[in-house]
């Protein structure tokens, strides 16, 4: 009876409402990555993890990233193989069910292994909506499809954490995934009804090579968490680090030998793909600290509520999305190297005014280094994700767009493991002399204010970095930086 009906519904499919609600799908499941950042000091409370613990409520964003890295590369051909529409509508199931978990989760550990089935979910739903759009559309329009879904994961990433703040601010923060079922169930109904099954491909789907990559960037985060103070600090972090090189060399080997491995590692032969991605790398690992620390920062030593700490991050995002347009223009006019390298210039040098904030820290100051990293770091987006996807081949843009994502999600995982352990060190050393009764907010204010001040400095470091392999991109696009399929 429900086949019969999708049938006759399917046979009127409207692509403008589909492309609509499965934007709404990848937008909600985007928006999940970044929603916490504004509700972290209230899900710290819930779970009775002090703010000495940032360390560890770091894997709450850790795991959505790890989980949105696992599936993102591997769904997409596996939804070639299964079918577009069936595999959407399990991935959206995973999704919701992992919403769940996480709201209804009371301690680090579940919380963590929740948020990591949640982004498999949500990760896979950005590759299979791309393939569904691209049998909706042809020509032009599949290119003005594509860049709206594009549009609706960044605009997801930008809005979630004042989404989040609002949320934790005037409920609690468990309905932000609460909230995630009814839209979800809405965006499944249209799917089921008015998204036709495409004409499935025989291929092999490479699990294992996906697999390897997670478990070796897992035990690489965890090395990098460790802090010197840890009992067995240098045992742990060599055995992490070591067991992460040796499934990441399984990884590597595994697609070496593979006609159609997971990750091309061809493509990395060329100057332009490699260098693309190196910088987006260390773009992640310096955006995630601003994402995370700017809300957390206002919600503790500034005295400020969730929605202020929303509301400030909201200032970063919103001239992050600004600069990615322009971004894009000065891109077309210039090249891909001269938008980067100023951008980035930017970001380094916002991040080290923001190390020098201090508690009386206010307006104009603040918001004039908010808009000017956030504006730094949106320049970037679109010259790296096109000199990318310029580098190759027509057959390998589907792989290429995936790698712009992998290679800026990868820096913020690493970025977050190691600076906020390093950042931790030097918090835990800086309180070690207080004793218990004498651990109050007051006393606390100093070190925090220079655990941020460490990470921002952090950042800029991480910014001035990347214009080194910034700098060894092509000026124009050249033909000889395209990959011949043949290599």
């Amino acid at each position: 009876m429900l086949d019969n009906l999708r049938q006759r519904v399917s046979r009127k499919s409207s692509p403008t409402l589909v492309m609509v609600v499965i934007c709404l799908g990848i937008f909600i499941a985007a928006m999940d990555q970044t929603v916490i950042y504004g509700a972290l000091p209230k899900m710290m409370l819930t779970i009775k993890l002090p703010v000495r613990s940032l360390d560890q409520a770091s894997w709450i964003v850790i795991g959505y990233l790890l989980g949105y890295t696992f599936a993102m590369p591997l769904i997409g051909k596996v939804s070639d193989v299964y079918g577009h529409r069936r595999i959407y509508i399990i991935s959206l199931f995973i999704f919701m069910a992992g919403s769940v978990l996480v709201a209804l989760s009371t301690s680090i550990e579940w919380l963590v292994a929740s948020r990591i089935f949640q982004a498999v979910g949500g990760g896979a739903l950005v590759p299979v909506a791309m393939a569904i759009t691209g049998e909706m559309y042809t020509g032009k329009n599949r290119a003005v499809a594509l860049g709206v879904i594009g549009a609706a994961v960044e605009a997801g990433g930008a809005i979630g954490p004042f989404y989040g703040a609002v949320i934790a601010q005037y409920w609690n923060w468990q309905w932000i995934f609460w909230l995630n079922i009814p839209i979800s169930l809405c965006v499944l109904a249209v799917v089921f009804l008015y998204v036709r099954s495409n004409k499935r491909v025989k291929a092999k789907t490479d699990y294992l090579s996906s697999v390897l990559l997670a478990i070796s960037l897992s035990f690489v985060c965890m090395g990098l968490s460790q802090q010197f103070s840890n009992e067995n600090y240098f045992l742990k972090l060599i055995g992490f680090l070591a067991i992460g090189i040796v499934f990441f060399s399984a990884f590597i080997f595994r697609s070496k030998k593979l006609s159609e491995p997971l990750v091309k590692l061809t493509a990395f032969k060329n100057r332009l793909f490699s260098m693309a991605n190196l910088t987006n790398l260390f773009v992640g690992a310096a955006l995630i600290i601003a994402m995370v620390d700017i809300p957390l920062m206002a919600d503790t030593i500034l005295g400020g509520s969730e929605l202020d700490g929303g509301l400030m991050l909201l200032r970063f995002t919103v001239m992050l999305s600004i600069g990615a347009i322009a971004g894009g223009f000065l891109c077309k006019r210039f090249g891909y190297r001269l938008p980067t390298v100023v951008g980035l210039i930017l970001s380094t040098v916002s991040f080290f005014f923001m190390s020098r904030w201090t508690l009386e820290i206010a307006d104009p100051q603040m918001t004039i280094d908010l808009f000017t990293c956030g504006f730094g770091f949106g320049l970037v987006i679109a010259p790296l994700g096109t000199a990318v996807m310029d580098s190759v081949n027509q057959d390998e843009k589907g792989f290429a767009s995936s790698m712009v994502v992998m290679a800026r999600m990868i820096g913020m995982m690493l970025g977050m493991a190691a600076i906020t352990a390093w950042g931790m060190e030097r918090f835990h050393l800086a309180t070690s002399s207080l004793s218990n009764s004498e651990i109050t907010a007051d006393s606390l204010n100093g070190p925090l204010l220079a655990l941020f001040d460490n990470f921002f400095f952090a950042s800029a470091l991480i910014c001035a970095v990347a214009i080194i392999p910034a700098l060894f991109l092509s000026r124009k696009k050249k033909t000889s930086d395209l990959i011949q399929s043949n290599k």
